[in-house]
């Protein structure tokens, strides 16, 4: 249930790459890509927080830092800057995002204390950076439905995850509705992906699991993982059908990071149900 023993102060953003089968994270905090190839583990550091990525092509990411979009050369190590990403808010960092199916990517932003309200919901589609939404404490749930027609994203500091339409070139066509309510119940909505069949999967940080929910937001099951913060999932393998989770060790003390030995690792569980490949960015 290990993939990868590194130990993430706050693991996020796992993307499988369709091409290479190999799977990529970030632990934000710590400024630095982690990744695994036939020769062990891999790691690249960064100036700065780093926290996302889609693929562009087998050698090229498109990574999201504190203050910008840039392809990254997997094989070089160089990053290109994009586009400025609130370059101008340096209290602020990236957190969580995913590529749409038309080619877009979405990413979202946080104050780097949580402030309530510093962040945003951001696109970035052929050549345009387009803020989506505002106002919001800590972005998270990026997702999208199989037909490319839904969006969801959520803010964590309200325990609510939402959905909107979009329209055929992936832009939000009308306002955003509630999807799931979990403040009721003391969950935390973090990061999510959404399988073949349309199921989202969501992290639900402190409640050390993923929990899948149809799209009525019926709960159908949740897969529990050794960490209390769980933080995004992603699906990969040969197959797509195995069930990848990050986590983190933020906001542990030191016993609680001894009682959970586990806590800040990336976790699989195989065969769970059946992904999606994660779609290419068109820069």
């Amino acid at each position: 249930m290990i993939h990868d023993d590194r130990r993430c102060e706050l693991g996020e953003g796992p993307l499988w790459h369709p091409i290479r089968e190999q799977l990529f994270w970030f632990d934000i905090l710590n400024n630095r890509m982690l990744s695994q190839d036939a020769s062990g583990p891999l790691e690249w550091r960064f100036h700065e927080r780093v926290s996302a990525a889609g693929w562009v092509d087998r050698d090229r990411l498109l990574i999201a830092s504190e203050s910008a979009l840039s392809a990254f050369d997997l094989t070089t190590g160089k990053a290109t800057r994009i586009a400025a990403l609130e370059a101008d808010l340096p209290d602020n960092r990236s957190n969580d995002g995913r590529a749409d199916p038309q080619g877009g990517f979405w990413i979202g932003t946080m104050g780097k204390r949580a402030q309530p309200g510093a962040g945003s919901i951001w696109r970035w589609y052929r050549g345009e950076l387009r803020r989506l939404f505002a106002g919001i404490t800590i972005s998270n749930s990026i997702s999208f439905a199989p037909d490319g027609r839904t969006a969801h994203f959520a803010d964590t500091a309200k325990g609510q995850v939402l959905r909107v339409a979009l329209d055929a070139d992936g832009w939000p066509a009308g306002t955003p509705e509630l999807f799931l309510d979990l403040a009721p119940k003391g969950l935390n909505p973090d990061g999510a992906v959404v399988d073949a069949q349309g199921v989202l999967w969501l992290a639900q940080w402190g409640a050390g699991c993923v929990a899948a929910y149809a799209p009525d937001g019926s709960l159908l099951r949740q897969v529990d993982f050794p960490a209390p913060h769980t933080s995004c999932p992603a699906f990969g393998g040969p197959d797509l059908t195995d069930l990848y989770c990050t986590s983190a060790l933020e906001g542990m003390d030191a016993a609680a990071r001894t009682a959970a030995p586990h806590a800040g690792k990336t976790f699989v569980a195989a065969g769970i149900a059946q992904g999606q490949a994660e779609h290419r960015v068109i820069l």
